[in-house]
């Protein structure tokens, strides 16, 4: 069997895109995963001696620091080892156990060694470590990523606040816009997303076997494990306990945290469409590299490819974090294991959405505006100032302004400067008020201009 490289790889992530999401092997990958089950037991231990358990109590905070280093210095052949000793367990949090208790061992810590994962279950390791790469992620490259969309919005809005355009209702010529609202439109979707998305805590289920701290109690009665699991959870791993549960986390937060990245990812989206029409209609240029092909049939073209690039990789992180969301709030009774396969692949729709990301920002890093498009659409379709006209009338009073004005121009082929100001010329009304009809363009006819922060 030939060894697995970029142009082998069955998944693109771990192929084409590698290179933008390597690092999120940090969070999702097996090593990453299999690496914040040791930090949670040694934690976890650490919590034990500091209650203290009467038989932990001899050990001193500098015991703790070559506890840590177990963690801080977990390499993948550490990884290795434990998948080898999976082999035998035929279960991954074993593994785990067994090889803390190796270290232990070689530690001269023999003694204590049947404390680590003392009372607990599986998913006190798996709810709590998940939970922890999850807000690892999200703190350390996700906001940082979306954030660099926002501001890109930001930058745009304010550099083109000025600039008149035809807007676009169902297809169809409407009332002018300016260019800059509406790149900030998206910003300020991103932002409110964003603050959503920042209420929804990271939840890790700590318990025992069905949550009821059965085995801790039994064991030590006199101890409130409720209050301190509550404390460890808090203090040392920065997670929100959930406090009533089964066996398993009933991850509603993280389904509604999928549902939130769900949304933000359609407004990437919705931009990245938006900006395909734009690019179609001329509205924009692209910048291309010295060597780059557009069409490979035809010369002339350059294709928006990035924002077509980005639409895909939505589609497919939407598609998983709608099956993530959907599946994993759900088990049979107390436990079943269908959410440990789907719960591993996280780290898929993070990647096409942080892919996704970047292609959108390349993309709007290269458009460079046509602004004399911009202005030849609007030139072409004074049918727009009917709207302004008819206001104007109806602030006078005048009667029937919209009728008259849906007269002038609905079905007309077309409507200029000449025909609107004919029919202001005809108008029943005062000199000065058709003077100020007059004044009216597509290019002027914009609205409030808004400042972008």
């Amino acid at each position: 069997m030939m060894a697995l490289n970029t142009l082998r790889a069955i998944s693109p992530i771990d192929g084409r895109y590698y290179k933008q999401v390597s690092s999120l092997s940090d969070y999702f990958s097996e090593y990453a995963y299999i690496r914040a089950r040791v930090f949670v037991e040694i934690e976890y231990f650490i919590a034990l001696c500091e209650l203290p358990l009467p038989e932990l109590s001899i050990l001193k905070p500098e015991t703790f620091n070559t506890l840590r280093s177990i963690y801080q210095t977990f390499s993948e052949t550490d990884a290795q080892h434990i998948k080898e000793i999976e082999q035998t367990t035929n279960h991954d949090v074993k593994a785990v156990e067994y090889f803390l208790k190796e270290v232990f061992d070689k530690m001269d810590l023999s003694e204590y060694k049947e404390f680590i994962h003392f009372g607990l279950t599986s998913q006190d390791i798996n709810n709590t470590a998940i939970p922890y790469l999850m807000q690892s992620f999200h703190e350390e490259v996700f906001i940082h990523k979306l954030t660099e969309v926002r501001n890109k919005l930001n930058e745009l809005a304010n550099t083109w606040k000025h600039i008149p355009m035809l807007a676009h209702t169902h297809g169809q010529a409407a009332s002018p816009t300016l260019l800059g609202k509406e790149f900030y439109v998206f910003a300020e979707r991103l932002n409110n997303q964003l603050e959503l998305l920042n209420q929804i805590p990271f939840c890790g289920k700590f318990g025992g076997a069905t949550g009821n701290f059965n085995a801790h109690y039994v064991a030590y009665p006199q101890i409130d494990w409720v209050l301190f699991s509550n404390n460890f959870l808090d203090r040392y791993l920065h997670l929100k306990r959930l406090q009533t549960t089964t066996q398993i986390e009933h991850y509603d937060m993280m389904a509604a945290y999928f549902d939130t990245l769900k949304r933000i990812n359609n407004i990437v989206l919705d931009l990245d469409r938006d900006m395909w029409t734009y690019i179609s209609m001329d509205y924009f240029k692209q910048k291309v590299k010295a060597g780059e092909v557009g069409s490979s049939a035809m010369p002339h073209k350059v294709n928006p490819i990035d924002f077509e690039n980005s639409e895909g990789n939505i589609a497919i992180a939407n598609a998983l974090f709608e099956g993530l969301s959907a599946k994993l709030p759900v088990s049979r009774l107390q436990r079943d294991l269908s959410d440990s396969t789907v719960i591993r692949n996280i780290g898929v729709p993070m990647a096409h959405s942080l892919i996704a990301f970047n292609s959108t920002l390349k993309g709007l890093h290269k458009i460079i505006l046509n602004e004399e498009k911009l202005q030849a659409d609007l030139e072409k379709n004074w049918a727009v100032v009917a709207e302004a006209i008819q206001t104007i009338l109806r602030r006078e009073k005048y009667p029937h302004p919209y009728e008259a004005l849906k007269e002038l121009t609905r079905g007309k082929t077309h409507i200029d400067k000449e025909s609107i100001h004919h029919f202001i010329d005809d108008l029943n009304i005062n000199d000065k008020i058709k003077q100020e009809l007059k004044q009216i363009t597509p290019l002027n006819y914009t609205g409030a201009i808004f400042n972008y922060d």
